[in-house]
């Protein structure tokens, strides 16, 4: 990676990757963009920021022949909740704009990488330790679209032998970015409002199990496929990551050892409960660990220690 554009850049993933690369790489080969006409001012500080629509070929064309572009972080997407509320918008960002960038790649010899997700998984699929290869058959768009977007990067590597590469998340948690309408945001809410108010009235059950995972270890994720060893990596789109399996009641208790006084409540969203209950508890992630040497450095505990520091210090 020399010159490198991440679309979606003011996202969850994307806007703590795009900080992560450019203090990898430097300000200035860091290309940031974002459909927000007026981004964070931290975003125009580090280094270059453009407004950009992935279905408009041609703005991600403009960009990756100014900077010659060497690689793509396609980031840009609507999550699974948002998704399902809007079908076709999400399937109009999420595939229709992989397929240009995919197109843009191929023209100007450019390595990709695109997040898939655990939303690629349905009820057919083995909910615990989920093997890398199995079957998707997703329930909602978003999955549908993931599960899409994995076929479209396979295609590309085998007919054009574009470099695309990526990675299944589980769940993210981030205190840096709020959350976007994903099926999981109850576990970066849980947090600030253990800080916040003491109390959090949660959407799912409260033994509900979800695959979950901390911000730095999907970033890290991130920039170790795409730097790994292309004679390593067999399945390429996408690999299975995991880092850890919780409840709501789970996360409590270990809110609890630092904020005793925390309460938690229930009252349940159909709609975000009957995603939780098609997606596995837990995606076995041997492979990823024996083909590019994937392992996350933090666990529930350091994580909430970290949550609830950084929240602490932001107010």
């Amino acid at each position: 990676m020399k010159k490198v554009l991440v679309t979606g850049a003011t996202g969850q993933i994307g806007s703590e990757l795009t900080t992560a690369l450019r203090e990898k790489l430097g300000m200035e080969n860091v290309i940031a963009a974002g459909h927000k006409k007026t981004p964070e001012q931290r975003f125009i500080d580090s280094g270059p920021f453009h407004c950009l629509d992935v279905n408009r070929i041609e703005t991600i064309a403009a960009l990756v022949e100014r900077y010659k572009v060497d690689t793509i972080y396609h980031l840009a997407a609507i999550l699974s909740a948002t998704a399902e509320k809007n079908p076709q918008l999400g399937w109009h960002i999420n595939v229709d704009g992989l397929c240009n960038v995919l197109e843009i790649a191929r023209e100007y010899k450019c390595a990709v990488f695109t997040p898939s997700s655990i939303g690629v998984f349905g009820a057919e699929t083995p909910k615990d330790n989920t093997p890398q290869d199995t079957i998707q058959r997703p329930s909602t768009i978003y999955g549908i679209s993931k599960v899409t977007g994995e076929l479209l990067c396979d295609y590309y590597f085998t007919k054009y032998g574009v470099d695309t590469r990526g990675v299944r998340y589980p769940g993210l948690i981030s205190y840096k970015t709020p959350p976007g309408g994903g099926t999981t945001d109850y576990a970066v809410e849980i947090y600030f409002e253990a800080v916040k108010n003491r109390k959090y009235t949660c959407y799912l059950k409260p033994e509900t199990y979800l695959d979950l995972m901390y911000m730095p270890d999907a970033v890290k994720a991130a920039i170790d496929i795409m730097t790994a060893d292309p004679e390593t990596i067999r399945h390429r789109n996408a690999y299975n990551v995991s880092s850890m399996s919780l409840t709501p009641e789970i996360i409590t208790a270990s809110i609890k050892k630092i904020i005793p006084d925390f309460s938690i409540d229930y009252k349940i969203d159909p709609l975000r409960q009957a995603i939780a209950d098609s997606w596995p508890n837990k995606m076995e992630d041997r492979v990823a660990r024996e083909e590019w040497g994937w392992m996350p450095d933090y666990d529930l505990d350091a994580m909430t220690e970290d949550m609830i520091r950084n929240i602490s210090q932001s107010r």
